[in-house]
């Protein structure tokens, strides 16, 4: 079974990169969309990666357009509009399918290691998130409505988690 740093992802700049760079990491991974119900999201995520980021946290934000087309623009839009309105200063990457065959093959793992209620694999709407430990491991899968500041204590707890390796 692979472990989430065997995957790799591309940046907005189109650049290939591993999430072995994020080894040691508490991560959160979120898909996102600029145009949808829960886009006021980006505010909470933001406050959470700068009060934490400092201490290992990082969020990574993958933008999807499989929900209602809420992300119907290109990279470059994308980052315009979350820097512009939300001041968005986490990383954010290439444009993502999250279901079906050609889903990435970050999600498909995601979706199998922390299922959704009744043990759905589909990713419902945007702004589902994944929390990752220091390890790798996905310790959990929070709805499109969870509110950001309501993983603070979640992420507190595995920020206190010594790394193993």
């Amino acid at each position: 079974m692979p472990i989430i740093y065997d995957f790799s992802v591309q940046t907005a700049s189109g650049v290939t990169k591993t999430l072995a760079e994020y080894r040691g990491h508490v991560i959160l991974i979120v898909n996102t969309a600029s145009k949808c119900g829960f886009t006021p999201q980006y505010a909470g995520l933001e406050a959470l990666y700068r009060k934490y980021s400092s201490q290992g946290f990082v969020i990574l934000g993958f933008p999807c357009n499989q929900f209602g087309a809420q992300e119907p623009g290109d990279i470059s839009e994308i980052q315009t509009f979350c820097s512009l309105t939300y001041d968005v200063s986490f990383p954010l990457f290439a444009k993502i399918i999250v279901n079906g065959s050609d889903a990435t093959p970050l999600y498909k793992y995601l979706k199998s290691a922390a299922t959704g209620l009744l043990g759905s694999e589909a990713i419902k709407w945007n702004f589902t998130k994944f929390l990752i430990d220091r390890e790798g491991n996905v310790l959990n899968r929070y709805a499109p409505s969870t509110k950001p500041e309501s993983l603070e204590s979640a992420i507190e707890a595995s920020l206190r988690q010594p790394v193993r390796h």
